[in-house]
């Protein structure tokens, strides 16, 4: 598993902790519970911490998955290189 992934979990664990990780690696914010505005803020703001990034407004609304979330930060580290 991916360091890129492994801290993403780690960051849905944080926000969502009564869902187990093998359910976090599918989840969407259309099909878990929980997963509002409120909770993407939050989630938000714990990837900038966890990752030391700033996640730009406009990509926001494109990030409404675990998948859409690890994409985008694996393409984040590839633009800092590494």
């Amino acid at each position: 598993m991916s360091d890129t992934k492994q801290r993403l979990i780690h960051c849905m664990k944080a926000v969502f902790p009564a869902i187990p990780e093998q359910a976090l690696e599918q989840a969407q914010n259309a099909n878990l519970a929980g997963w509002d505005s409120v909770a993407s803020v939050t989630l938000f703001a714990t990837i900038e911490e966890v990752f030391g990034l700033e996640i730009d407004v406009q990509d926001m609304k494109h990030l409404l998955s675990f998948q859409s979330l690890l994409q985008y930060l694996e393409r984040r580290a590839d633009q800092k290189g590494g």
